[in-house]
């Protein structure tokens, strides 16, 4: 019996956003199953994901910044269990998880960050079983650029931009959706530009490839930008510091704020101020209720002033190609969804954006006094989900939604621009439109398609599962994205977070490619491997120590003196090595004449004789007249009184130390030390340097 893990697979993302984090689970067939369906060969895998398969935790993760140790157990814990509901036992070991943050986390100092993926990292490996080969590519805070492509994937994906073309062919060649995505901290946009915008600014484009199930590869070159603080909630933090530094030189400390609705009162922090609470000591905010007022005072956020240094730039003086907007068909998730819809519901969910209607009823629902507000929210007017926070900040979302799109990014300005020669009314004709376009207006703002969240980590997931594809051509180039060069660019990233610097046989071994010497440098000392350097090292160690034992007693004896010299004899100054430091660090210095045995080339050297005393060594007998090895050795002055005397250099040199290193026999045919009686046996000696002298 076939099972589960063989013919199925499943992937794990968790979404790390900066009011929260969601886990989602994916499942796809195996690339050998989904073979058999004919009619899928020339398709990107396909994925499945339910809503009951995600979970959302607030607060977000970059909460933890201070308490790293705390995000397991308090945060990760709930989302880990949710998806083991849904991924099979069996399936486990083989399913990847990725924890992949965006801008909340991008805001945190370093060395907050890299203690609190140190910590998510270890979590995920202590307490459970998922596939988690390299922790740094799998769990980590990925660009706002990655984060928009995968935001691009995934919209194209479910629209069907990649696998029917003809269906989805919007003129000139184009058949992709343009993306955009806005959080709390930042916004991206994404999309293939035009054949003439797309030759012109060829090096701002990322190269995109995927494989079908059949394993052929399909290549797109997209632009991907991102603004870090042009999110929802950080334009707003913008926007009140504005205010209050425009009022506070005027010296109230009750600010009007236009984009709240009227006679709301808030702290500058956002919490509310009833009726009965005591008001604060410092600035707050009162709520006017003019919203063409708050469109022009977020305008400003847009920072279009800034200049802008490679030409044409749309927002805070960055860089976009020209957008076609005849081909380039945007759709908007997050808080283009949730601004859009969330109070402000239109007559069915998929109808294209209508500019003239939406501002009509955001004006409408802010001019309303806080306290009607107050209770269509009791009265659950615009839905279960929506409360007080949610009611009072949209607002401002709206007015900062509507510049962002039209002023920033120069979205047209349907209902309006479009309508003005019409005598028909816009929303009838946009409604009528849209049943036949589908998403090919300038602007729809989207949460699902086919029943299916619109979220970028799907787009990571589509990417991880069209690389399990084997590729139909031995030596094709890999799935991922990297800069828009020929061939595998330096940069190229792996869906499973690696970089592939060179693969044999495949078109990067032009000038792309790097050199052996080039990919061991890189392998050693390049920041995506910073485990392998220690190690490198440590092996280095151990093979150097491994060679010097083993090459012989003669080897090691050159080897030391060449590289720690030799001390000081009594008849050789010492010699030094260019690490002969080592000696005075270890002691090993040595001063002139002292004994020092070698043990390693069997050479004696001699201590001073002026530093040592013998004893009293008369006796009688031959084995008595032999040295006391206990008096070989330097003795004080005050027991030196006793000693009947001393001896020169060459009778201790013959007589007494260099005993221990000759044989009795050498010494009973060498020894002449010049005594006037007696003779010198090889079994002992008949004399002794007392009875001699």
């Amino acid at each position: 019996m076939v099972s589960t893990a063989d013919n199925e697979r499943y992937g794990v993302v968790l979404d790390a956003g900066s009011s929260g984090t969601r886990v989602y689970v994916y499942r796809w067939l195996d690339n050998s199953v989904a073979r058999l369906d004919t009619s899928s060969l020339h398709a990107l895998p396909e994925l499945e994901t339910k809503d009951k398969w995600t979970k959302k935790v607030h607060p977000g993760v970059s909460t933890f910044g201070t308490t790293p140790e705390l995000v397991g157990d308090d945060h990760l814990k709930p989302l880990i269990k949710h998806a083991l509901e849904y991924v099979p036992k069996d399936a486990v070991p083989n399913t990847p998880i990725f924890l992949l943050a965006t801008a909340g986390m991008r805001l945190l100092p370093d060395f907050q960050r890299t203690a609190l993926l140190r910590n998510i990292c270890s979590y995920f490996q202590s307490e459970t079983k998922f596939l988690l080969p390299d922790c740094d590519l799998h769990v980590q805070v990925i660009p706002g650029e990655t984060e928009g492509l995968y935001g691009w994937i995934a919209a194209n994906y479910l629209l069907g931009g990649f696998d029917d073309k003809e269906q989805h062919n919007h003129g000139k060649g184009h058949h992709t959706y343009g993306f955009l995505d806005m959080g709390g901290a930042s916004a991206q946009i994404a999309f293939a530009p035009n054949a003439t915008e797309a030759e012109k600014h060829a090096n701002d484009l990322t190269l995109l490839r995927l494989r079908t199930n059949n394993g052929v590869s399909q290549e797109h070159r997209v632009f991907v930008t991102t603004w870090l603080g042009f999110g929802a909630n950080e334009a707003r933090r913008r926007y009140v510091k504005d205010l209050e530094e425009s009022y506070s030189a005027k010296g109230l400390t009750e600010i009007p704020d236009p984009c709240l609705p009227k006679d709301l009162r808030l702290t500058l922090d956002g919490t509310i101020i009833e009726e009965d609470d005591p008001l604060p000591s410092g600035h707050h905010l009162i709520g006017t209720g003019k919203f063409d007022e708050c469109l022009h005072r977020t305008f400003p956020l847009l920072e279009k002033d800034i200049p802008c240094p490679d030409e044409p730039c749309l927002v805070h003086g960055v860089h976009v190609p020209a957008i076609d907007f005849d081909v380039n068909h945007f759709v908007g998730i997050s808080e283009y969804w949730h601004t859009t819809h969330e109070i402000f519901e239109m007559a069915h969910k998929d109808k294209a954006y209508d500019f003239n209607t939406y501002q009509s009823r955001v004006k409408e629902f802010c001019g309303q006094d806080w306290s009607t507000i107050e209770k269509g929210i009791d009265d659950k007017t615009w839905g279960k989900k929506i409360d007080e926070q949610t009611a009072f900040e949209v607002c401002f979302k709206a007015s900062w939604l509507i510049n962002m799109l039209h002023d920033g990014i120069g979205i047209p300005r349907v209902g309006i621009e479009d309508t003005t020669t019409s005598s028909h009314n816009g929303t009838k004709e946009l409604l009528e439109s849209g049943k036949e376009m589908g998403f090919l207006d300038p602007f729809q703002a989207v949460d699902k398609i086919k029943s299916t969240e619109v979220s970028w980590t799907m787009g990571k997931m589509v990417l991880y599962a069209s690389a399990s594809v084997p590729a139909a051509v031995d030596g094709d180039l890999p799935v991922g994205f990297g800069s828009n060069v020929p061939g595998i660019p330096a940069d190229f990233q792996l869906p499973s977070g690696g970089v592939v610097q060179k693969i044999p046989g495949s078109s990067n071994s032009g000038e792309n490619s790097q050199s052996i010497t080039d990919q061991i440098h890189d392998t050693l000392f390049k920041s995506d491997a910073p485990h392998r350097l220690p190690g490198f090292i440590f092996f280095l160690l151990i093979l150097i120590i491994a060679t010097f034992y083993l090459c012989g007693r003669d080897r090691r004896a050159k080897v030391r003196t060449a590289l720690f010299g030799t001390p000081a004899s009594a008849t050789k100054p010492p010699s030094r090595g260019p690490l002969s430091f080592f000696n005075r660090l270890l002691g090993r210095q040595r001063t002139p004449g002292r004994f020092d045995r070698d043990l390693e080339d069997g050479t004696t050297r001699l201590y001073d004789p002026n530093d040592f005393e013998l004893g009293n060594m008369s006796s009688s007998s031959d084995d008595d007249a032999m040295l006391d090895p206990a008096d070989a050795f330097p003795r004080s002055k005050a027991r030196s009184k006793r000693n009947l005397g001393r001896m020169t250099p060459d009778m201790i040199d013959r007589a007494g130390l260099v005993v221990r290193t000759e044989s009795r026999e050498s010494l009973g045919g060498d020894m002449t030390l010049g005594i006037a009686t007696g003779t010198v046996r090889t079994s002992s000696r008949n004399t002794s340097p007392t009875r001699g002298r």
